[in-house]
């Protein structure tokens, strides 16, 4: 009961019973393997959908934990500020410095003037306003954010 077809054709005697079924064996191995290339492409596809997808978790989690990274410098930055800032005198003479090609200035006492031009003191930007610190606070600073320190004349120390 299988193709009228062949039946034909064995009746007539064309074919033999041993000729059918190999045909038979043939044509169900083909259909067969058509399906497992079907399901691997499809598994295949999977797989590169998923190493992508990895890869692109591993570069947002490695942008978070640089983000996270630099975040904590951040906060180590305005700690080191706020805890070594030193009080400036708002009626004292006026310290003039450069940032971003704008000429700056803040009140100090003559003393800082002098300590910041032999590079004992510097001047760091926390926010919007400007803060005086130890030589040795500043140097900090520069190692863990470029930019904050705004005056600091490292090099000529007496």
């Amino acid at each position: 009961m299988g193709n009228p077809f062949q039946d034909q054709l064995l009746k007539a005697g064309l074919v033999n019973k041993k000729q059918a079924n190999k045909v038979k064996r043939e044509k169900h191995l083909n259909r067969k393997q058509k399906k497992k290339d079907a399901s691997s492409e499809i598994t295949a596809k999977a797989r590169q959908e998923q190493a992508a997808q990895a890869d692109r978790n591993r570069e947002l989690n490695r942008l978070r934990a640089e983000e996270k990274v630099q975040g904590e410098l951040k906060a180590q930055v305005k700690q080191l500020i706020e805890k070594n800032k030193l009080e400036r005198d708002d009626y004292g003479e006026a310290y003039h410095f450069v940032e971003q090609n704008k000429i700056e200035r803040i009140f100090v006492s003559a003393e800082m003037i002098e300590q910041l031009s032999r590079g004992q003191l510097g001047i760091v930007k926390l926010g919007d306003r400007y803060e005086v610190v130890p030589a040795k606070v500043a140097r900090q600073i520069t190692c863990r954010a470029k930019g904050v320190v705004i005056a600091f004349h490292e090099g000529k120390k007496h």
